[in-house]
């Protein structure tokens, strides 16, 4: 066992031979939009990007449903299946079976297996003074889906997040590949400071970001400007809050949108200088385009993060 349940990681990887390691992990959640076939696109990407993170390529994969058959019409239930179907076959990943149980919430997601060099596995420790984080998708997808429960956003808003949680991480990892990388998460239900906050721990090292740096969606600003806020970020705050220092100046909305629960959130990359800008260049050419240096590892002050 290469990692396990002795830390929290991205998934569990296992050393077959000298040169392969499984990577195993899964997710499923309930829907975050109204269209089944987006919805099995965005919780197919969201389960496969646990094995991007990991250094790793996805292989195979099982569906993970629960369905309430009382209330729903099974045409849903296909088209949910098509979309994760989709998202699949785009990330040359082979469906070898599932499990589906009568449940009184519709829930879908993924079982997924990958493949990685044993000497190639990346977690979320490993990060070195001096190293840049580099993060590959703007982050506000939990206030924005909360204002599409609410009924305020757009459509052109709606398509636009959808699209972003549809993307996969695949072209990230591609090009990180390419990279000595250190470090690396992919940033989920607990938000950019609690991921974060999990690369930070038991390092000795501190993080300070640069919040003008960090891509966040406008309209996410906007709504959460209106208190459209998740009840993740503030359960992500509760917990985490006391590794976090804010500068002084800082737009009191940005702590907030920086524990926003993500669905299917960028890489957060750990670099060493030396290789950071070169990283980000090969990302943007690699439509990851919005991705950013968002901080550096600094010695002082000791697992903390500072907000500038």
């Amino acid at each position: 066992m290469i990692v396990g349940l002795e830390r929290a990681d991205d998934a569990g990887v296992y050393k077959i031979s000298g040169d392969l390691a499984l990577i195993q992990t899964v997710d499923f959640f309930t829907p975050i939009v109204d269209d089944p076939y987006w919805f099995g696109q965005i919780a197919a990407a969201n389960a496969l990007s646990d094995i991007y993170a990991m250094g790793g390529e996805p292989k195979t994969a099982m569906n993970l449903v629960g369905f309430p058959l009382k209330q729903m019409d099974l045409s849903i239930l296909r088209r949910i299946l098509a979309g994760g179907l989709d998202k699949m076959k785009e990330a040359g990943v082979a469906l070898v079976g599932g499990h589906s149980i009568e449940d009184g919430e519709l829930k879908y997601g993924l079982s997924v297996t990958g493949f990685v060099h044993p000497k190639k596995v990346l977690t979320k420790r490993g990060m070195k003074l001096g190293d840049r984080l580099v993060l590959t998708k703007p982050l506000g997808t939990g206030v924005i889906n909360t204002a599409i429960k609410a009924g305020l956003a757009s459509t052109d808003v709606i398509d636009k997040v959808i699209r972003l949680m549809a993307t996969l991480n695949r072209d990230a990892a591609t090009v990180m590949a390419r990279f000595p990388i250190h470090a690396c998460t992919d940033v989920t239900g607990f938000g950019l400071l609690g991921h974060l906050a999990e690369m930070v721990v038991g390092t000795g090292y501190g993080v300070v970001l640069r919040v003008a740096d960090i891509p966040i969606l406008p309209e996410a600003i906007e709504y959460a400007g209106y208190g459209l806020l998740p009840a993740g970020a503030f359960k992500n705050r509760e917990f985490r809050g006391a590794l976090v220092e804010f500068s002084t100046g800082i737009d009191p909305l940005i702590p907030d949108l920086l524990f926003d629960p993500q669905t299917s959130g960028g890489l957060l990359i750990c670099i060493g200088e030396e290789n950071a800008d070169r990283l980000l260049d090969g990302l943007v050419k690699k439509n990851a385009t919005e991705s950013k240096i968002i901080g550096e590892v600094v010695a002082e002050p000791k697992e903390k993060i500072v907000l500038k």
